[in-house]
């Protein structure tokens, strides 16, 4: 077309601003994130926002830039009664991975509003553990129509997985692997991992069987890309390896990542056949998962999910909370023991529940390094003694300047010597005590099979404040301080 084609020809007219409007696509908000690397409230209103209008692809174009994670977190900051709206305009982004970084209340929320086919669908794209971890919860019944619904050898995958104890390396490992025979070379490993496009792709280390595929040894893909194609594999291999037996507990799994600062390992059957692996990225969640379990339980506070249903919510924490009850009855009947000496002389029960408070203190905190290192394997048989008599000499330290402190400030405001006297001898001995049970409650408890983090900050509690009234209202009647 001539220059004078191009003056001729006619024109478009220019669009209007509400014509621009409609074409346009939204603008998002200057970053889905906050400085904390979390999505702002910002975006996720107007992700929300844009769904309540109606315009699903606007709020498709916000959300496709964000990675599974983000947009698993997205439904986590949605309110509940939005969720399903949520997920029915994004409905093409939820795929299996989004699913797999879900929160398991909302997961299993969002999974009531899908068909055993559209599960199966699911965990056949997921490694097993993942997929593993998306049905291990559902009701037996849709458990049972999920599997049937997928192919043969991911039934079977997956079934063998469930018979595993829950939270044991069994669940947590992925089938797909590399493992090759040790009579093969180097050049015979890469032209295998060319060849076979079914193989996975997320791996570290190549595992080394023999011929009853039972690991020999575990070979670093950089050994591997750095040797000569005619090196024999088993030269290249190293032979000391950590395995992982399939009924261990994942708390114990995790310890020996921490422990080997291992990247992957393989897991084997109880004859000693490699069955499966676990990678570092699946262990992160568990460290995260238990350090929290253990905190939270020795608050009594259930699993602490603010996505948990609060009937369960409720329930969890009302059954400590009743225990709690039961060891405050069994103080108050000590206090019951003295109402005659605290008649006499009242300024006793304005100051029994600093002996018993500051004790439940001191007891807390040993308890929480026990827990913690029986939790890490810090703590075993061959240092127990060593441990006790270490909280011991700090229980007695910390008793004898706190009960010197309270003793001096008890006598400057009451000017009564004997008073101050008992009120620092009770403190140096309730803490004495608080040191004691935070050390051997925990230790009880684990002899017995009971998880410690559990029951221990009842007992601990329990002791700290019975005795601590005890002795404190104890001495003041053995001295005379009521006469």
């Amino acid at each position: 077309m001539s220059e004078t084609d191009l003056d001729t020809a006619p024109r478009e007219k220019p669009l209007r601003d509400e014509q621009l409007r409609d074409i346009t696509p939204p603008s998002p908000p200057e970053a889905p994130h906050d400085e904390d690397d979390r999505l702002s409230p910002e975006f996720v209103d107007a992700v929300l926002d844009h769904v309540d209008a109606g315009e699903i692809d606007a709020a498709r174009a916000l959300v496709a830039p964000l990675h599974p994670a983000d947009i698993a977190d997205l439904f986590e900051l949605t309110p509940a009664d939005r969720r399903r709206q949520l997920a029915s305009a994004l409905a093409e982004m939820l795929d299996a991975d989004v699913f797999a970084e879900l929160n398991d209340w909302v997961r299993e929320e969002l999974m009531e509003a899908l068909g055993p086919a559209e599960v199966a669908e699911l965990a056949t794209q997921l490694d097993t553990d993942d997929a593993v971890a998306i049905i291990e919860d559902m009701e037996e019944e849709d458990q049972r129509a999920v599997l049937r619904a997928m192919e043969p050898d991911d039934r079977a995958a997956i079934e063998e997985a469930l018979s595993y104890p829950e939270e044991s390396a069994g669940r947590l490992m992925q089938r797909d692997l590399i493992a090759v025979p040790e009579h093969w070379s180097v050049g015979d490993v890469l032209d295998y991992l060319r060849r076979n496009e079914d193989l996975t792709t997320d791996f570290w280390e190549v595992f080394v069987v023999d011929h009853g595929h039972h690991p020999v040894g575990t070979c670093k893909l950089s050994w591997i890309l750095r040797s000569p194609r005619n090196v024999a594999i088993a030269d290249v291999m190293q032979r000391e390896q950590s395995l992982i037996p399939v009924d261990m507990d994942q708390e114990e799994v995790a310890l020996r990542f921490q422990k080997y600062a291992l990247i992957s390992a393989a897991v084997v059957d109880p004859n000693n056949r490699l069955v499966g692996m676990i990678t570092v990225d699946d262990v992160v969640h568990i460290i995260q998962e238990e350090a929290g379990e253990d905190a939270l339980r020795l608050s009594g506070a259930g699993d602490g999910d603010i996505n948990e249903p609060i009937l369960l919510t409720v329930r969890g924490r009302l059954i400590w909370l009743v225990v709690n009850l039961g060891t405050a009855m069994i103080a108050a009947s000590v206090v019951g023991l003295f109402r005659d000496e605290i008649a006499k002389f009242a300024l006793l029960a304005a100051l029994m529940g600093i002996v018993s408070g500051m004790g439940g203190n001191a007891g807390t905190q040993t308890l929480a390094v026990v827990v913690r290192a029986l939790a890490t394997n810090q703590l075993t048989s061959s240092n127990t003694f060593r441990m006790i008599y270490r909280e011991f000499r700090i229980a007695a330290a910390n008793g004898s300047v706190l009960g010197l402190l309270i003793g001096t400030g008890s006598y400057l405001l009451y000017g009564n010597p004997l008073l101050s006297a008992v009120f620092g001898l009770a403190i140096l001995i309730n803490n004495l005590i608080a040191g004691s049970a935070g050390v051997m409650v925990p230790l009880t408890l684990e002899r017995m099979r009971v998880d410690p983090a559990v029951s221990s900050a009842v007992f601990v509690t329990m002791m700290t404040d019975t005795l601590g009234f005890f002795t404190f209202l104890g001495l003041a009647a053995a001295v005379g301080l009521t006469g």
